[in-house]
């Protein structure tokens, strides 16, 4: 295992600038994350959009006319790596009371840091599901332009909540009135919140189904969403071709999501069997966190969040990394999520960690944050593999 995270490291270091322009890199060794097999001497080759035109044995490789290409002989070569879960304009040092001093315009600046530090860790893709103001969408188009160094982005802007739970701010009292801007109940103001956030740019569509460990006054594994509303959301984002994705740590809210039409279930904490058997049956993915309870627990005097959620993430984590390898020996569909925001920026590498302690094979966890990670993003055939067709990054 040790052995593998070194390696992966490695390439993380090198994703970022070997693979920045056309051309070849000759991989002393190269994961061929859909077998499994570790293949020696390779090379791969660009085209000028920077497509992967050719993968194979380096001594045969046909280069193009006057190319030297880069070496990384003594490397191991691995695909952009992939996060499904992250807050890229959050910081965990800015929690609680603390963030309600943030504007969105900060935010956008908070992410462009932590854009670089994420691509700079080999993540050459990012899901954002839930930023403040559309200030995700900023970032991302600021990063399309060669504005700001960061990774690919697909964001959800604002998420979707009912009134006064996880996804509200419980923070303030009556008299500010203030809720946020993704708060929607019931299932046709749902559905214009959708076309709200698609209409400001949102690739996705984040929703909350069930409360939160780091919201004021709601409880994990309690619903909000209903059956109803989340069926509404869902067709609503696929009639304009936006997935869905959920937060849900509950039980009854998982197994709504998922009869529901939701894509991805994120955070999957207390999961049980006929949950499993439905993600199974509907081709759901699960994302499971089970790294921010380490930073959580760990750091809860310094981030400033609030008592009663480090409560919360005692009581849910260690049951939250049960259910986590339950799922996957179980045959659940698995994508790599980490919560990045919640914990430090640069660091989503350290999950791995924790997946292979759990149990799964380190091909396993490599997988889930490449061709599951793109399976889920609806990349397929475009990214999370080192092989002709996909990106270079």
């Amino acid at each position: 295992m040790k052995l593998v995270l070194r390696v992966c490291l490695l390439v993380f270091y090198f994703a970022s600038g070997v693979f920045a322009a056309p051309g070849a890199v000759r991989c002393g060794k190269l994961v061929d994350v859909r077998t499994g097999k570790v293949l020696v001497d390779q090379m791969v080759v660009f085209d000028e959009s920077g497509t992967i035109t050719a993968v194979g044995a380096a001594a045969s490789a046909t280069l193009p006319k006057g190319d030297t290409p880069t070496d990384l002989s003594g490397s191991t070569c691995l695909p952009g790596l992939i996060d499904v879960h992250t807050h890229i304009t959050s910081d965990p040092y800015m929690s609680g009371y603390e963030g309600l001093g943030v504007s969105y315009p900060r935010e956008a600046i908070i992410g462009a840091e932590n854009a670089n530090k994420t691509v700079r860790a080999g993540f050459t893709t990012v899901r954002n599901v839930g930023a403040g103001g559309f200030s995700d969408v900023a970032l991302r188009d600021g990063i399309n332009a060669g504005d700001v160094p960061g990774p690919r982005m697909f964001v959800s802007g604002p998420p979707l909540g009912i009134t006064g739970r996880h996804c509200d701010s419980n923070l303030l009292p009556f008299e500010f009135h203030y809720k946020r801007a993704g708060v929607a109940d019931g299932p046709w103001e749902a559905r214009a919140k959708v076309r709200e956030v698609v209409k400001y740019g949102a690739d996705l569509i984040k929703v909350c189904a069930s409360g939160g460990v780091l919201s004021k006054r709601d409880l994990p594994g309690t619903p909000q969403y209903s059956l109803e509303e989340l069926t509404a959301i869902a067709e609503e984002a696929h009639k304009l071709g936006r997935k869905v994705a959920a937060h849900a740590h509950g039980t009854q809210s998982i197994k709504d999501s998922i009869r529901a039409g939701i894509d991805s279930i994120e955070h999957s904490s207390l999961i049980d069997d006929e949950g499993i058997a439905l993600a199974i049956q509907h081709n759901t993915y699960l994302v499971f966190d089970i790294y921010d309870n380490d930073f959580i627990l760990s750091q809860s005097a310094k981030v400033g969040m609030l008592p009663k959620s480090i409560e919360k993430e005692k009581k849910l984590g260690w049951l939250q990394r049960e259910n986590f390898r339950h799922a996957f020996q179980s045959g659940a569909k698995i994508a790599f999520g980490t919560d990045a925001g919640v914990y430090l920026h640069g660091d989503n590498a350290k999950q791995f960690a924790r997946m292979v302690e759990w149990g799964m094979k380190p091909i396993g966890a490599i997988q889930a944050a490449t061709i599951n990670a793109a399976d889920l993003i609806g990349q397929p055939n475009k990214l999370g593999a080192l092989e002709p067709g996909t990106t270079r990054t």
